[in-house]
């Protein structure tokens, strides 16, 4: 195997890890003013991700740094052209972050309120444009010969994409929600649930309007799917829904977390299917950046890998480490949000 697919495999399961884990933080707050009614609840969403959600984000900038480190011409085509989409990404996370900060530095209601609205408003945004920045990617985008992108702001909200977006929003409540399922209890866990599978219907309807647009508007994305190893994604992704409701109806809260996680990696593994061996197709398939001509030297390759298989094994246990440690249920106390 080459290094440049083995890249393409690790990049992949570092921006897998991000979906499933920040994937919960920005579902919960996604849903927080829905099935959150009061504000002992409203503290209860918020101990559920306080001690994770910034270690969370670590997947993503170790994504991204992967990113830079094998295919630089792919992070500069993507960073320089998306600038706009960019900027409103990180405001949108920012926002988020800066709610669930600020929120318990006053007791006013009026105070609370406003941050719990910008909680729930940048933790659905961001979803929502992760998903259309997907969309993009795998419907291609204009690729002039230098390898700049040559399209605008508007020119990324096509209903593909934006399909693919409502899809990322679902994928990240049912994430949310079985979380919220797992940590709390009572009436907050109940409407949690409901939540949860009003999320998996909305996934469902939304990855079949996706697939259907597809045939039209990106037909590219199937042309791995002849190899029956392509179908394990979705196979997966089917399955995770399926006994994810299961798991929601018999009451067995762990088992939902898993299957709706397992979903997580079910359309991440379609999506990587879909997309090789290309990193960023280009409306002309022949200005693709590809695994093949837009990674860094083998040299580098090779000395990063070492140093991502020293690595790997840190974060994980590091991060094993915080969810044993935060393990159970929320309690609320004087130390939390």
């Amino acid at each position: 195997m080459q290094l440049s697919t083995v890249w393409f495999l690790l990049i992949g399961f570092l921006f897998s890890g991000y979906a499933i884990l920040d994937g919960f933080d920005l579902g919960a707050g996604a849903v927080h003013l829905l099935v959150a009614r009061n504000d002992a609840e409203r503290r209860q969403v918020l101990n559920a991700i306080g001690p994770v959600w910034d270690g969370n984000e670590v997947w993503l900038i170790a994504g991204g740094g992967a990113l830079f480190a094998a295919f630089p011409l792919v992070y500069a085509t993507v960073f320089s052209g998306f600038y706009l989409a960019m900027v409103l990404l990180l405001g949108a996370l920012i926002l988020r972050a800066v709610s669930i900060e600020f929120r318990s530095m006053e007791t006013a209601r009026v105070w609370r309120l406003g941050w719990d609205v910008g909680f729930s408003l940048g933790s659905a945004l961001a979803a929502v444009l992760f998903g259309v920045a997907l969309g993009n990617v795998l419907r291609g985008i204009p690729i002039d010969a230098d390898g700049a992108y040559r399209g605008g702001l508007v020119g990324l909200l096509n209903p593909f994409s934006v399909t693919i977006g409502i899809l990322a929003l679902g994928l990240a409540v049912l994430q949310g929600t079985s979380w919220l399922v797992l940590k709390t209890d009572g009436a907050l866990q109940a409407r949690a649930r409901r939540a949860g599978v009003a999320a998996a219907v909305l996934v469902i309807v939304a990855w079949t309007g996706a697939t259907g647009l597809a045939w039209t508007d990106a037909s590219r994305v199937f042309d791995n799917f002849g190899n029956p190893l392509a179908w394990v994604g979705p196979l997966l992704t089917a399955n995770g829904l399926l006994y994810m409701l299961m798991a929601f109806r018999l009451r067995q809260d762990g088992r939902a977390f898993l299957f709706s996680s397992l979903a997580v990696v079910g359309l991440a593994a379609t999506a990587g299917t879909a997309l090789y061996p290309n990193l960023l197709p280009a409306v002309n398939a022949a200005r693709s950046l590809t695994v093949d001509n837009a990674h860094s030297s083998d040299l580098a390759l090779a000395v990063m890998l070492v140093v991502a298989v020293i690595g790997m094994p840190i974060v994980l246990a590091y991060t094993s480490f915080i969810y044993w440690k935060f393990k159970g249920k929320v309690r609320l106390d004087g130390a939390g949000y």
